[in-house]
């Protein structure tokens, strides 16, 4: 049994609260990634959960069993951190066989069992080799291999691709999605990166200020961000935003903002009493407008283009608000050019312009 559950966990240091009542399940053989900006709580939860940090207040438990007053050898996990922590005057063997070799396991044993995760990774031909003569990406797999030799019941990450270029954490994020689908290990993993966590999370916990902002699938998060926050952390290029004003015409609801009025059927969300809201649209979801588009339009002079390779990001200008567009390079406007964006409502989010709470019914 490897499923982890924290009960009203709390981490305080002194009077500075870091982690509120927090309560979360995990189930056996989930991946799940813990997401935030920097000093949310999420490598201090990971920390806890390892055992590195003293837990303030709330149960946690592993398989089962309260863990919060074990040693971190005793709770079946294994840790990999985001500087690999690899022992430089070793080899690469003997660096993978350390922890066995400190549980006396036999030389045969510790022999096998190293040769096996090296094929596993590919680091057969670096065995003979130390830390400073592999690339980060190979250190880094070493820093894996070090792990999975316990047979750990729970994989914990920490950032463990930020030390590394763009092309090799690509490379790495797949050899770790590879990897837990062959080993079906209980995965914890940490990051700030949200492409990491769209791509490798059975479930993300999106995290602020120390407490869950959202728990969900990649893609429940992204197509029903609970709150603004949430909508504006995830996906890339960034949500736009429309402070609007709600109102009622005929059996449609207007909202009025960025100049422009627009009219929508609303059944998908909760609008009676509501005044004042926040009209949320992703740039992929504003679509270039034919010459006879009429309705829900954005339109300015384009401003600025980052060419993204098949696409382009057009920041433009509509009342006081500035706006981006993600649009096929092809359509991709000139500088300073009239443009026509449109969208369609069953792209749209709305939260409430107060609390920020998304208003799309359950």
């Amino acid at each position: 049994m490897s499923a982890i559950t924290c009960s009203h966990v709390d981490k305080t240091y002194g009077a500075t609260s870091v982690i509120r009542d927090l309560n979360l399940a995990i189930e056996e053989h989930e991946f799940v990634v813990f997401l935030g900006p920097s000093g949310c709580g999420k490598s201090t939860l990971l920390r806890m959960l390892a055992g590195l940090e003293d837990i303030s207040g709330g149960e946690v438990s592993i398989g089962g069993k309260v863990v919060n007053d074990l040693d971190p050898g005793d709770r079946g996990i294994a840790m990999v951190f985001q500087n690999y922590a690899l022992y430089p005057h070793m080899t690469i063997f003997d660096n993978i066989a350390f922890g066995l070799r400190r549980q006396k396991v036999p030389a045969p044993e510790i022999d096998k069992r190293v040769r096996a995760v090296a094929a596993t990774l590919g680091l057969e031909p670096y065995l003979g080799r130390k830390p400073t003569e592999l690339s980060g990406g190979q250190q880094q797999r070493v820093a894996i291999a070090r792990a999975m030799i316990k047979t750990p019941k729970v994989f914990l990450f920490d950032e463990p691709l930020s030390n590394l270029d763009a092309k090799l954490r690509n490379h790495m994020r797949i050899e770790i999605a590879r990897l837990h689908q062959s080993l079906k290990t209980t995965t914890v993993y940490v990051t700030h990166d949200q492409l990491e966590a769209m791509t490798l999370a059975d479930r993300i916990v999106l995290l602020k200020d120390g407490k869950i902002e959202q728990i969900g699938s990649p893609a429940e998060i992204y197509e029903r961000p609970a709150n603004m926050f949430v909508a504006g952390f995830i996906g890339t290029p960034n949500m736009n935003f429309i402070d609007v004003a709600v109102g009622r015409k005929d059996d449609r609801w207007t909202l009025t903002g960025a100049g422009t009025v627009f009219s929508i059927d609303g059944s998908r969300f909760d609008l009676h009493g509501v005044s004042r809201a926040v009209l949320g649209i992703r740039p992929p979801d504003l679509k270039t407008a034919g010459a006879d588009a009429t309705g829900n339009l954005l339109q300015g002079a384009a401003d600025l283009i980052e060419f993204h390779g098949n696409d382009a990001l057009v920041t433009f200008g509509t009342g006081a608000k500035e706006i981006s567009a993600l649009v096929p390079t092809r359509e991709c406007p000139a500088r300073g050019s009239g443009i026509r964006y449109a969208f369609e409502e069953s792209r749209i989010h709305l939260f409430d312009a107060a609390s920020g709470v998304s208003l799309l019914r359950p």
